[in-house]
Order: C-alpha cells, then sequence, then structure tokens
C-alpha cells in the first residue's frame, strides 16, 4: 500500500468519527505518548510548576519553548499533537517536548512572565 492511500483512508477515518476520535486518529502514538507522560505539553508543565498564567501568557511560554528547542536541535521543529484546549475546549496544534527536554527550562528563563519560577526553585534546591 503507498504512502498517499493510507494518507487518505487516515483523513477518511477522521472526518467520519466523532472529533475526538479523528484528532486521536491523526495524532496516533504521539496523543499516546502525551498520555502516557512520555511526552509533555507546556501547558502541563506550567500546572505542574504552579504557574496561574493565563492563555494568553501560556501560549507566548509554548513559543519561547519552540524557539529554544530549534536552537538546539538545528532548526527542527519541536513535534506538534492535537489537543483540547484547556479552557475553551476547541481543538488545537500544540507543541510537546521530553519532560527533561532542556528547551522548556531555557524558555521558563527566557520568558518574563516565568522567570520567577526559575528563582524560586533554585532558592528551594539550595
Amino acid at each position: 500500500m503507498n504512502v498517499s492511500r493510507l494518507i487518505r483512508r487516515l483523513h477518511t477515518a477522521a472526518r467520519t468519527t466523532s472529533k475526538a476520535l479523528g484528532y486521536r486518529v491523526l495524532s496516533g502514538q504521539i496523543a499516546a505518548d502525551v498520555e502516557n507522560g512520555r511526552l509533555i505539553r507546556t501547558g502541563d508543565l506550567l500546572q505542574r510548576l504552579g504557574a496561574d498564567l493565563p492563555d494568553g501568557q501560556a501560549s507566548w511560554y509554548g513559543r519561547h519553548a519552540a524557539k529554544a528547542y530549534r536552537a538546539n536541535h538545528l532548526g527542527a521543529d519541536p513535534v506538534r499533537v492535537w489537543a483540547q484546549h484547556r479552557t475553551t475546549g476547541k481543538w488545537i496544534h500544540v507543541n510537546v517536548f521530553a519532560p527533561t527536554d532542556s528547551a522548556l527550562y531555557v524558555a521558563l528563563q527566557t520568558y518574563k512572565a516565568t522567570r520567577h519560577l526559575v528563582a524560586a526553585d533554585y532558592a528551594r534546591c539550595a
């Protein structure tokens, strides 16, 4: 079976099912890795750190993380997955990273709305 036929079948399956199942079909293994904790969304990290940022600021943190990822990986884009927005419920494309990826922590330092999180963690560790 060639690749274009497989992609066409995936898109057909995604169009004829519920939205949740359709986006799950399109995301495949990546969505399963997010659910199992092998990959993490930037919003999940902020939530774990206790950062209560408005949606607009949280998305800017994600942009900083993507920029740091590109700098560390020779311009390659981070992996993306379809996920439901945490407040609106709309399906959006979000970047996901390994929980230990340095891009997440570089972004915490470079984005001014999250710098205080890094300083507080360093103070507790010292």
